[in-house]
């Protein structure tokens, strides 16, 4: 009987290791496919008139972050406004950090600026990223998106807030709450938002971008409320 048993357990154990495999295999599948959907014509946009001019919102002041990077991009974002709020007053208030997902982030940003309307817009194409970002500049206000970005020698997913945009000069700037401003080319900044350039990415944050857990060219972009 116990070998038997022992017989049925290992069958199982094999069986759903088989099915975890197959999942995995699947969503590294799904995640090759949704990335290259995300690449088009982007070098095209610098063709268009309407986003020749550079872009650039003055004012942002870079922190280093204490509690979290999406703390610290309300932070900046809330100085820039005007406003008091502060990573440790949003410490304070929850106990937590509350702006793990790209939704909550969003939600939290629509929570402390009532005077803008933050919509999330994700896994956009290459040319609606820079089009919406541009945009966004063009009328004064600073665009938090997410991306790959190093912390020391080792690849995170991070909020930063892009600042200035030049398409003809291939720029993009970007205060990063690691504590420094980043002046990076257009194909970088896309391969980060994309997260490609996220170097022997963890198979579980692969398996996450596969299923909508985490998302990729995501941006959110604040409108002002008239």
């Amino acid at each position: 009987m116990k070998s038997r048993a022992l017989k049925v357990t290992v069958i199982a154990i094999a069986a759903i290791l088989g099915v975890l495999v197959v999942i995995a295999i699947v969503g590294l599948s799904l995640l090759q496919v949704r990335t290259a959907s995300l690449h088009d014509d982007w070098q095209s946009v610098r063709k268009d008139v309407q986003l020749a001019a550079p872009v650039q919102v003055e004012g942002v002041e870079v922190i280093t972050q204490d509690v979290s990077c999406g703390y610290a991009v309300i932070e900046m974002f809330s100085a820039w406004d005007g406003g008091d709020v502060t990573e440790e007053s949003l410490y304070g208030e929850y106990g937590k950090v509350v702006t793990s997902t790209s939704q909550s982030f969003c939600d939290e940003m629509n929570k402390r600026f009532p005077s803008y309307k933050t919509t999330m817009r994700k896994n956009l194409t290459d040319m609606e990223l820079l089009r919406a970002v541009h945009s966004s500049l063009e009328v004064g206000v600073p665009v938090p998106f997410e991306w790959a970005a190093k912390s020391g020698d080792e690849w995170t997913l991070h909020y930063s807030i892009v600042t200035g945009m030049d398409l003809q000069g291939d720029r993009v700037t970007v205060a990063n709450p690691y504590g420094y401003v980043e002046e990076l080319p257009i194909g970088e900044f896309l391969s980060r938002t994309s997260f490609e350039a996220y170097e022997d990415m963890p198979l579980f944050l692969k398996l996450g971008f596969a299923f909508g857990i985490f998302e990729q060219n995501t941006v959110f972009v604040p409108e002002r409320v008239s």
